[in-house]
């Protein structure tokens, strides 16, 4: 699909868990020196429409792709109790330092939805630690304010993409209450009907959270971009119906040397389709390229 060619690697956590990593490389084989570190969104997968066209186009470009799964999200349960989250910076940490280990001596992040709030976290809460290889970083449509997206997924117009996510997400449940009885109590589903229901009976103390609230200050990432030490940019449409604007750090952003905040009119959530150039690259797609080439000089 897409034309891109993945090689699945996996490599094993800290914690004896698994994580599934596909790679696509821009000559076939590991030959550049720079790589491109993606993570999904939400429920999402290194398979997504949004992941295969970026990643088909940064491969055109010698850019040598990481499009890595969340537990859970790679075609195959995971092995422990948990799942992923919106802060789980560990994983991301593990699938960096793999990275390096192969040679790469230039990283640029990119992320969408969740895979941003992840990637602006990490990148927030490493500040002078981070890998000196690690250039800069794009992300897209950004819950950075986690409670407040949370509220907008309840509203009616936003029912759709409630029920999406909660048609993968129970029956992840029901198959995690097999494997760990002693973790999970799979009857809570039928009280869970929104995501703030899932987070606040599973993704919470699961993570050792409080509660949903607890987890969403904990994990937002608009609490981290103040230590953000490389460039990045944040894209998010005016019209995303589940991330709201006025939820995004503009002031802090603002006031920030090393971070952009780009509001986009048309985009609503990971689509920015209706800015298509004429040869099928989406305007994300080559925003994103420009970015990762010139910084804030948009011309290739």
């Amino acid at each position: 699909m897409y034309g891109v060619q993945y090689s699945r690697e996996k490599i094993v956590t800290e914690d004896h868990d698994f994580l599934d990593l596909d790679w696509s490389f821009a000559q076939g084989t590991k030959a550049a020196e720079t790589l491109v570190i993606l993570s999904h969104g939400l429920e999402g997968s290194s398979s997504g429409q949004y992941i295969l066209g970026m990643v088909k186009l940064l491969n055109g470009n010698g850019y040598d792709c990481l499009a890595w799964n969340f537990r859970g999200c790679g075609g195959e349960m995971n092995q422990t109790a948990r799942f992923y989250h919106s802060g789980a910076t560990e994983d991301l940490d593990a699938i960096v330092k793999h990275a390096l280990a192969k040679g790469y001596s230039r990283i640029h992040m990119m992320g969408f939805s969740l895979g941003g709030n992840l990637t602006l976290k990490y990148l927030g809460e490493s500040e002078s630690k981070l890998d000196k290889s690690i250039e800069s970083a794009v992300v897209f449509s950004v819950p950075m304010d986690l409670l407040a997206c949370s509220r907008a997924m309840i509203l009616p117009k936003n029912i759709i993409y409630m029920q999406r996510f909660l048609q993968t997400l129970k029956p992840k449940i029901t198959k995690k209450s097999k494997l760990f009885p002693e973790a999970f109590n799979r009857n809570h589903n039928r009280y869970v009907r929104t995501l703030y229901d899932f987070d606040d009976v599973y993704t919470a103390p699961l993570h050792g959270f409080d509660n949903a609230d607890h987890y969403y200050e904990a994990c937002s990432s608009r609490n981290f971009v103040s230590g953000i030490s490389i460039p990045t940019l944040i894209v998010n449409a005016l019209n995303d119906p589940i991330v709201p604007f006025e939820s995004l750090p503009v002031e802090a952003i603002r006031h920030h040397a090393k971070v952009w905040l780009e509001a986009v009119g048309e985009g609503g959530h990971c689509g920015f389709r209706p800015a298509v150039l004429h040869d099928g690259v989406y305007w994300s797609e080559y925003r994103a390229l420009t970015f990762l080439k010139n910084g804030m000089n948009d011309d290739l």
